[in-house]
């Protein structure tokens, strides 16, 4: 296994200044500029929280827009119509049976053909025998029962005619009730010959037809495994999850920058698994919670049992009416044996010689807990919230500056915008971040407190990543907010905004890397929590006085090489 660096702290600060003493004119700095002008301007949702060269290799799904739906759809019906010979609205007909798969339509065909056709409605033979001169007989038509000119009349496989106006009002209400019209059956009673695609275009009128290809379109994405709808809000580009691609990341990135799921369509929450969102967003929506709360912050009148609260500083409480019982807060004894004997009317005796004795009964039990829990809940929620907060907020910053900051930087800089994307790619890290964030609240949230050993170990190996990773993302979103605004109106040297520039980019990089490290171990269930080779690393960081506080350090894969002397560290693996 090869060596990996890791940079502490006071490192970063060296790779910000040695980018910012270099000279941004050298060769190498040209050539990589050249690679980053080649390259598209980065919009909200094309990025997906790991590095370019992960992204290619883990992401797993192809973002659909709907001419690629489209010519997937065709290319599907004409292999079927091909193999089996058969017409392609036939061929339609019969992968909408079978729920767009085509193994399954060609197994069951040359299976039992006729079988497939009966179930389809597929007939070979009409049952109704048409006359040979169609222009000048007459037939009753069975719904309206109007004699109607055969040349005026239409009919399906079957041969079942019936008036043009018939049927088109029978084709418009299927389709106005909706996707049941794609297996619309012949309107003769028992019939169960198939509407198809070409009946449908020969029938129906104009916007019908456009309603019905796109039931059409969607019915390819909603019976199909493979494919799903983006969750967000009008977006029209659907998502196929690739078979071969790695099943541990479902999160998916799509065109509309909307973030997702696609194992349970929520919103994206990598690191934390479905199951754990699930838990925790019904606990956000739950009466739970309100139940905790009068549990910690009302008490039941003795009396009547109806939960009070305490709203003023006195100890003595007064039920409503038609009730009125009066009553001490702290002991729920009855107000009018309280006095000098009971320690007065602002204190209570009888409650803290119970309290030093340890008679508390199973009610107050009940609400200490709920306290402790509500408290917690508290806690991480206020975080997870926040975070959330911070993500759209930094979203909205992201869209002004690209509007607004970066054509006016190109004018005072005389640069292009491509060789500004070092703030746009700082931003889309923050947006991330903000988001990986989020959920490791929820996760540590139902992280066990108290038990053994490991589980003491994991809860504050699991802290200690969170909060060095918070640490250095508030480091660089205060950057990308603030320090930007000192080259937005002003001409400064070019080296002032080299430095500014060397300093975000390396920002970027740190706080990117500490994201992979607390994603891996809350990926990998904090296995590494009890590891010998954590705690020395620790040790040493703490030693060497190269990290923070908490005394460790992390991993980093630059791919820009550090020409100066580092403190290293041992890995954590």
């Amino acid at each position: 296994m090869e060596s990996e660096d890791y940079l502490f702290d006071n490192d970063a600060d060296d790779y910000y200044d040695y980018y910012s003493d270099k000279d941004y004119n050298n060769e190498d700095d040209k050539v990589e500029e050249e690679e980053e002008k080649k390259m598209d301007n980065i919009a909200v949702g094309d990025y997906d929280g790991e590095s370019r060269s992960n992204k290619k290799a883990k992401q797993s799904y192809v973002v659909l827009k709907e001419s690629d739906i489209q010519q997937r759809q065709e290319n599907e019906i004409a292999e079927v119509s091909n193999v089996l010979s058969i017409s392609k609205a036939a061929a339609t007909a019969l992968l909408l049976q079978y729920k767009w798969s085509v193994c399954d339509v060609q197994d069951e065909w040359f299976a039992d053909e006729e079988r497939v056709r009966k179930k389809v409605g597929l007939f070979e033979k009409p049952v109704f025998l048409l006359p040979k001169k169609l222009r000048k007989v007459e037939l009753t038509c069975s719904i309206c029962y109007e004699n109607v000119r055969v040349s005026m009349m239409g009919w399906v496989s079957c041969g079942h005619p019936f008036c043009r106006e018939c049927w088109e009002k029978y084709v418009s209400v299927a389709i106005e009730d909706g996707v049941g019209c794609l297996t619309l059956r012949c309107p003769e009673p028992r019939c169960n010959a198939v509407v198809d695609r070409d009946s449908i275009d020969l029938l129906a009128k104009k916007e019908d037809k456009e309603r019905y290809s796109q039931y059409l379109l969607r019915s390819y994405i909603e019976s199909n495994k493979k494919y799903k709808w983006c969750p967000g809000a009008d977006c029209e580009y659907a998502v196929e999850f690739c078979e071969g691609g790695d099943k541990e990341y479902y999160d998916v990135c799509c065109h509309c920058s909307n973030s997702f799921c696609w194992n349970c369509m929520d919103d994206a929450h990598r690191p934390v698994d479905c199951e754990t969102v699930a838990k925790w967003q019904l606990k956000n929506s739950s009466e739970a919670e309100n139940t905790a709360w009068m549990l910690v912050n009302t008490k039941p009148c003795p009396k009547c049992g109806k939960p009070i609260e305490k709203n003023q500083g006195c100890m003595h409480m007064t039920c409503r009416k038609p009730c009125g019982h009066e009553f001490c807060w702290m002991c729920l004894g009855t107000w009018k044996e309280h006095g000098q004997m009971t320690g007065g009317f602002y204190a209570c005796n009888t409650f803290q010689k119970n309290k030093v004795e340890g008679k508390y009964n199973e009610a107050e039990d009940i609400r200490k807990r709920a306290k402790k829990h509500l408290e917690k809940y508290t806690h991480y929620y206020e975080r997870w919230a926040g975070n959330e907060s911070s993500r759209k907020q930094a979203v909205n910053d992201l869209k002004h500056m690209q509007k607004d900051y970066m054509g006016r930087l190109s004018d005072l800089r005389g640069a292009t915008e491509a060789e500004l994307k070092f703030i746009t790619e700082a931003w889309l890290q923050i947006i991330e971040c903000r988001r990986v964030l989020k959920w490791t609240y929820a996760y540590g949230y139902y992280l066990p407190d108290d038990g053994d050993k490991k589980a003491k170990s994991k809860r504050g190996f699991f802290e200690y990543l969170q909060g060095e990773a918070e640490s250095n993302l508030e480091r660089l979103h205060h950057c990308s907010e603030k320090d930007i605004h000192d080259y937005l109106d002003k001409k400064c040297p070019d080296k002032e905004f080299n430095n500014f520039r060397a300093k975000l980019s390396g920002l970027t990089t740190v706080t990117r890397n500490y994201f992979e490290n607390l994603v891996k171990a809350l990926e990998n269930g904090l296995e590494d929590a009890n590891s010998q080779e954590a705690c020395s690393s620790q040790e040493a960081c703490s030693s060497q006085g190269a990290c923070s506080s908490q005394g460790a350090c992390s991993k980093i894969k630059s791919r820009t090489p550090i020409k100066r002397g580092r403190t290293k560290g041992k890995r954590i693996r």
